[in-house]
C-alpha cells in the first residue's frame, strides 16, 4: 500500500503534528533538565514545626518568589510532608549557593523604628514595589540603593511616629533578634568618634530598643570577666533564649552558654562590629549614631528630614549602605549588588511565617549530570529495541518493527517534551518511561493479537476485533493512572512524582494517539 495511503489517516496525522509542534516549541524555549542531568544543588529545609498544607503552600510560594527575584531561574521549591521542604537550583556556583542559603535563611521580618517605637513594617509594603538599583561608586566607595513603597495606611501610622522627629534616625532592621542576648568582645567597643567606651555603649544599647524592650549587651575581656558573664547568663536564661556571638568567642565562654540551654547564633567578627556615624542635630550638638550592625539585623539608619516629620504622608521609602572600606573595588561593587539583590527579594517574597533550618547543601557537578543524562539515553534506546525484538520474535513479521519503533520514540519524545517544557526531567521521570515503555508491551501484543486472529476477515470483524483490544487498552490505562495518582500528589514522596507523571503522561498518549497509531498502521497493512 503507498505511503499516501498512510498519511490519509488522521491518527496518524495528529501524531505526526503533535511531534513537529511539540520539537518547534522545544527548539524554542528549550528542555528544563533536573540537577541530575544538568549539575545543580539541592538544599533541604527544616521547618521549626509542622505546618498545614496551607500554610506549606504559603512558605514553598513566599521562597519561590524570594529565590526568583534574586534572579535564579528553573527553581523548585517543594513542601515534604508537613515539617521539610526541598529547594533545587541549577547551580554548583559557590556564591550563588551561599547567596541562596542566606536568603532562604532571613525569616524575613522587616521593621523601621523610630525612637524606639515601629513605625513601618515588612506587611505594609506593596507588592511588587521593591527595586534595587545600581551600586553608585564615588571616590573608592560603593553603595547600594533599595526602593520600595508602602500602603495608604502604613503611610499615616509612619507620618504619625515620626512626627517631630527630625534629623532623628529611622532604624531599618531585617530580622531583628528577640530573645536574644549580644555578647561582644570588649575590643569591638573600641571608643571610636570621640566617644568614651561607656557612651559608644550606650548607643548601641539604644538602638535596639523597640516598644520599651531591648537586646541587652554584654561585653568580656579575654580571661578575665568569664564569671560575671557566666552569672549573667545563668539569671537571663529564663528570659532569653539565644546568645548572638562571633565565631572567635573564647571557648570557655562557649561551653558555659551551651550548658545553660542557650540557642547559639554565630557570626563573623565583621558582622559582629558597628559601624557608627555622627550626625549634626544643630549647629553646637553632635549625637552619634549605628549605621549598619549586620549581627542585629540593622541595615541601615537614614536620617529622617524635616519635611517628612511634619504630618505629612510619604508612601516612598528607600534602605541604602554601603559595602565595607576594606575591600577591593570589585569586590565592593560585588558586594553592593548582592547585597542589594538578596534585601529586596526578601522583601519582595515576604516573611516566613516559621523558622527554617537550612541543611547541608548537595551538589551534583554537571560532568556527573552529563553521564547521568548518556546512561538514561541508553537505557531508553535499549528499552525500545528489546521491545521490538521481543514484538517481531513472537510473530515473526518484519513489517512491525517500523510501527513499533515509531509509535514508540514518538511517545518518548511527547513524554520528554511535555514535562521538559511545563517541569523538569529528572531521574524519576525517565524511569517512569522506562516503566511506560514496558507496559506498552502488553498493548501492542493485545493489538496485534487481535488483528491478526481477524487477517483476512471481513471490515466489520477487524474493526469489533480492533474495538476488544482497546477496550483492554483503555481499561489497562485507566487502572495505571488511577494506581499513580497517590503518588503524583505525594508531599512526603518528592522523588517519585517525576516517576508518576510521566507514567500518567505515558497511560494518556497511549490509550490516545500512540497505540491508536500503531493499530491503524498494522490494520492497513493486513486488512484486504
Amino acid at each position: 500500500m503507498a505511503a499516501t495511503k498512510y498519511l490519509k489517516d488522521f491518527r496518524i496525522i495528529s501524531l505526526v503534528v503533535l511531534v513537529l509542534v511539540l520539537a518547534l516549541l522545544d527548539y524554542h524555549y528549550g528542555l528544563h533538565l533536573g540537577i541530575e542531568f544538568a549539575g545543580g544543588t539541592q538544599i533541604p529545609i527544616t521547618l521549626q514545626h509542622s505546618v498545614n498544607p496551607a500554610e506549606m503552600a504559603n512558605i514553598t510560594g513566599i521562597l519561590q518568589q524570594r529565590l526568583s527575584t534574586f534572579g535564579l531561574k528553573q527553581i523548585q521549591v517543594t513542601g515534604i510532608g508537613d515539617s521539610q521542604v526541598q529547594v533545587e537550583i541549577p547551580t554548583v556556583s559557590p556564591s550563588e549557593i551561599n547567596s541562596t542559603v542566606s536568603i532562604i535563611n532571613s525569616q524575613g521580618i522587616f521593621q523601621g523604628i523610630v525612637n524606639g517605637k515601629e513605625a513601618i513594617n515588612g506587611s505594609s509594603i506593596l507588592s511588587g514595589s521593591v527595586g534595587s538599583a545600581q551600586p553608585i561608586e564615588s571616590g573608592g566607595n560603593v553603595t547600594w540603593q533599595v526602593n520600595f513603597y508602602i500602603n495608604t495606611n502604613a503611610a499615616q501610622k509612619f507620618a504619625k511616629a515620626a512626627f517631630g522627629q527630625a534629623n532623628k534616625p529611622i532604624y531599618f532592621f531585617l530580622d531583628r533578634p528577640t530573645s536574644a542576648i549580644m555578647l561582644l568582645n570588649a575590643s569591638t567597643i573600641h571608643g571610636n568618634l570621640s566617644l568614651s567606651q561607656t557612651s559608644e555603649l550606650s548607643t548601641l544599647q539604644s538602638t535596639l530598643v523597640l516598644e520599651g524592650n531591648t537586646i541587652p549587651i554584654r561585653t568580656y575581656i579575654s580571661g578575665q570577666n568569664y564569671s560575671s558573664i557566666d552569672a549573667f547568663l545563668n539569671s537571663s536564661r529564663t528570659k532569653y533564649s539565644t546568645i548572638i556571638l562571633a565565631f572567635n568567642t573564647p571557648n570557655a565562654i562557649v561551653q558555659d552558654a551551651n550548658s545553660l540551654n542557650y540557642t547559639l547564633s554565630f557570626h563573623t567578627a565583621q558582622n559582629m562590629t558597628p559601624s557608627l556615624g555622627a550626625i549634626s542635630i544643630n549647629l553646637t550638638n553632635t549625637e552619634y549614631i549605628v549605621n549598619t550592625w549586620p549581627a542585629a539585623g540593622l541595615l541601615s539608619a537614614p536620617i529622617l528630614n524635616p519635611g517628612v516629620t511634619n504630618g505629612n504622608i510619604s508612601q516612598g521609602y528607600v534602605i541604602s549602605g554601603a559595602a565595607p572600606s576594606t575591600l577591593p573595588l570589585p569586590a565592593k561593587i560585588a558586594y553592593a549588588q548582592n547585597q542589594s539583590k538578596t534585601i529586596s527579594s526578601i522583601l519582595q517574597g515576604g516573611a516566613l511565617p516559621v523558622l527554617v533550618i537550612v541543611g547541608t547543601p548537595t551538589v551534583t557537578p554537571p560532568t556527573i549530570g552529563s553521564k547521568f543524562e548518556s546512561v538514561s539515553l541508553i537505557a531508553l534506546i535499549i528499552a525500545v529495541f528489546a521491545i521490538s525484538a521481543i514484538i517481531v520474535f513472537r510473530y515473526k513479521k518484519l513489517f512491525l518493527i517500523a510501527p513499533i519503533l515509531l509509535t514508540t520514540f514518538a511517545e518518548l519524545f511527547i513524554i520528554l517534551s511535555i514535562i521538559g517544557l511545563i517541569g523538569t526531567i529528572d531521574l524519576a521521570a525517565v524511569a517512569g518511561m522506562i516503566a511506560v515503555i514496558g507496559t506498552g508491551v502488553d498493548a501492542q501484543i493485545i493489538i496485534t493479537d487481535e488483528l491478526l486472529v481477524a487477517h483476512g476477515s471481513d471490515q466489520h470483524m477487524i474493526k469489533t476485533r480492533l474495538g476488544d483490544a482497546f477496550y483492554i487498552v483503555w481499561a489497562d490505562a485507566a487502572l495505571l493512572i488511577i494506581a499513580m495518582l497517590p503518588l503524583f500528589f505525594s508531599t512526603s514522596l518528592i522523588s517519585v512524582i517525576g516517576f508518576s507523571e510521566s507514567t500518567i503522561i505515558g497511560a494518556l498518549l497511549g490509550a490516545f494517539i500512540t497505540r491508536p497509531t500503531y493499530g491503524s498502521i498494522i490494520t492497513k497493512h493486513y486488512s484486504k
